[in-house]
């Protein structure tokens, strides 16, 4: 394989992003995005001083020798790194996908992003415990939210709530099935100095923790709802290609009049114009308004000038796939 035009597109991104790096390397953003900028099956995150590697070759073989490339060019440009991670995304182990530390030993625990500390965990899942395309939405919650009461469904690592609660909220409510990640929003809290109230990390599936707070007569000023594309327990499913709207209807009696409902719909096959024809429908009977959309990074979406390549499918009015609205919700007036 040659290697040069790997290390031109690197080199271009680099480039573009020049403004995102911070004299400390503290901070985490996609350094390369192969899927719009010419090499579909290498995607760079940086995170600190660590780098994250994911292969989406497959064969995963196939992948091999840019990943090599990435590395050694990524080490020669920035003597600064402390590890590099690789995540074989078709890997056959779950090792593989979860990632292996392939330089170095130091792992970031901690990146800042506007001025608050998220803790991380690189190795945990196939992701990489902070999903960097909300960048814009975690600076929404910072400016929009003090004073109000926030519930953070899906949870995750916290990192909606853990912004809510840097920008003053009174008070944030996790819910996620796995306590593991839950973990991780609490030791984001204590990085900030935040006191970790065990009530507001509670492990449960959506669907009879959501029935529980509306028979405890429970609202809030703001609902994140960021659910994973598709997820199916006992309890319920969750498709956001196919039944977006049944999950906003379902947190809907949980919001006060005047509060927000703030929805991310990741289904990479669903277009922007199916989604907000979606929400257009919710809207129609006057209890929910489109307040805002909140466009991905273009760490994520590429620059101008390095996008190569185009989505599966036409994001519009969206700028990506990670598709974020704000909501406006009205309540019925109670007799």
């Amino acid at each position: 394989m040659n290697n040069e035009p790997i290390f031109d597109l690197l080199e271009r991104a680099i480039a573009a992003r020049e403004s995102l790096f911070d004299p400390q390397h503290q901070t985490a953003f996609r350094l390369f995005n192969g899927f719009y900028e010419g090499f579909p099956s290498l995607v760079i995150d940086l995170f600190a001083r660590t780098v994250v590697l994911q292969n989406y070759a497959d064969p995963p073989a196939e992948g091999d020798a840019a990943i090599r490339a990435a590395q050694g060019f990524l080490r020669a440009r920035f003597p600064w790194i402390q590890a590099i991670i690789l995540k074989t995304r078709n890997g056959l182990s779950r090792d593989a996908k979860q990632g292996t530390i392939i330089y170095g030993k130091t792992v970031a625990r901690h990146v800042q992003e506007h001025a608050v500390w998220y803790a991380i965990d690189l190795l945990m899942n196939q992701d990489a415990s902070l999903y960097l395309d909300t960048r814009g939405l975690r600076k929404w919650a910072i400016e929009n939210l003090r004073g109000k009461t926030v519930l953070n469904t899906f949870a995750y690592t916290g990192s909606l709530g853990v912004a809510a609660y840097a920008g003053g909220a009174a008070r944030v409510l996790h819910l996620d099935r796995n306590r593991t990640f839950l973990n991780v929003a609490k030791a984001s809290y204590s990085l900030n100095g935040f006191p970790v109230v065990r009530a507001d990390f509670q492990v449960g599936d959506f669907w009879p923790q959501v029935n529980r707070l509306k028979r405890a007569g429970e609202c809030f000023d703001c609902v994140f709802l960021d659910p994973p594309f598709f997820a199916a327990t006992n309890k319920g499913t969750v498709d956001l290609a196919k039944d977006s709207a049944r999950l906003i209807n379902k947190v809907r009696p949980l919001i006060n009049d005047g509060g927000y409902l703030v929805t991310v719909n990741n289904a990479l096959f669903l277009s922007g114009q199916a989604y907000i024809e979606t929400l257009e429908s919710l809207c129609a009977d006057g209890y929910l308004q489109i307040e805002t959309l909140i466009p991905v990074p273009e760490d994520f979406t590429g620059y101008p000038h390095t996008r190569l390549g185009s989505p599966p499918v036409d994001p519009a009015p969206f700028n990506h796939a990670t598709k974020i609205a704000v909501l406006r919700v009205r309540r019925k007036a109670q007799p």
